[in-house]
């Protein structure tokens, strides 16, 4: 009888990222792959893309850094998410539970200490997020991205492996890149992209400063959902999407910088790549600030610039791109001298031996 895996996290693609660069080498290994999420999040989408993995969704809540009326039906959303998972966990038998966290993940998790299910939490930023903060007693393990985490944690629970990154992130093709987006190979490239939901600010500075962006680069615009302005389509240099699956590995295989948020897995993601950044960290007055602590992170080590949001207007903006291009080979020169951990691995030998 093969083994059983239950994943969790979800909210955000950052919060579904790592478990799908997981799934593949369960899949390889013959497990019975099961997901718990929301039934409207962005993780059912992405699960259900997969193919291979039974979705299940259940009620959540949802953490709100500003009051709204919402806050007071949640405590009796994630009470009754707590027992459909402890119903379906009961149900499923899983060997394992694999939390990447978001909101969606604690009733997953407590659902599963209920039933004595070993539970592994995968952190990505320095300092851990309330979900994971909630959820980390009831967790066997926890997997940590930044080796700074570990005197967050204060547990020996705590273990760092390293960015978990995917593995088909490795095999884009710059030219179906610059097919898709009808771009050429006479100018360099742009990405700019505010995570899975989208940055109405990034968003609204780019598109006012594109008129002279566009003298210089090609731009690849991640807007999100709800975001793309048509009226913006008569640039042949600047390509809009709301959201992109499998078409991001070969539009950064073309890419030349990346203009972004700081959340940890996309980073990683870009460092794995050799992509010089401009990180643009959520506020500690939007977040609890883990992404400045992420971008200061990689700023220590010579990977990006760093433009705060409070001190951005079009002048900081475009000095901050041009920093960016003009330092960009020896940005790529720390990069490739940077270490690889074989997170993946790792993970999933700890994922293997605690199923057991």
């Amino acid at each position: 009888m093969s083994k059983r895996i239950l994943f969790t996290g979800g909210g955000s693609a950052g919060h579904v990222t790592v478990n799908v660069a997981l799934i593949p080498k369960f899949v390889d290994m013959g497990w019975d792959i099961k997901y718990m999420g929301s039934a409207q999040g962005i993780e059912a989408e992405l699960i259900q893309k997969l193919g291979n993995v039974e979705y299940l969704s259940i009620s959540t809540g949802k953490l709100r850094r500003y009051i709204d009326k919402e806050n007071l039906k949640d405590p009796f959303r994630v009470i009754k998410g707590v027992y459909q998972a402890y119903q379906l966990i009961r149900k499923m038998k899983p060997n394992v539970v694999f939390s990447k966290g978001g909101f969606v993940s604690v009733p997953v998790v407590l659902g599963a200490w209920l039933n004595r299910i070993p539970v592994i939490i995968h952190e990505s930023d320095i300092t851990p997020g309330l979900a994971n903060k909630i959820s980390i007693p009831f967790a066997s393990k926890i997997c940590v991205t930044f080796p700074e985490t570990k005197k967050y944690i204060k547990s020996d629970k705590a273990l760092h492996v390293g960015a978990i990154i995917r593995e088909e992130l490795m095999h884009g093709s710059s030219i179906k890149g610059l097919t898709l987006c009808n771009f050429t190979r006479n100018k360099p490239v742009i990405v700019c992209m505010g995570g899975s939901l989208g940055s109405q600010r990034i968003n609204e500075i780019l598109r006012r400063n594109l008129h002279h962006l566009i003298d210089k680069f090609q731009i690849v615009h991640i807007c999100g959902k709800g975001q793309i302005d048509n009226s913006y389509s008569v640039y042949r240099e600047y390509k809009q999407f709301e959201y992109v699956h499998h078409e991001l590995v070969d539009i950064l295989a073309m890419t030349d910088i990346v203009i972004s948020r700081a959340g940890s897995n996309s980073i990683f993601e870009f460092l794995s790549l050799k992509k010089p950044m401009l990180l643009i960290p959520l506020s500690k007055e939007a977040s609890r600030g883990d992404q400045v602590l992420n971008a200061l992170s990689f700023k220590s080590s010579g990977y990006c610039e760093i433009l705060l949001e409070e001190n951005m207007d079009d002048d900081t903006f475009n000095e901050a791109i041009r920093n960016v291009f003009d330092k960009r080979y020896a940005i790529i020169e720390r990069m490739e001298s940077s270490e690889s951990t074989n997170a993946v691995n790792k993970v999933v030998e700890l994922i293997t031996a605690i199923a057991k």
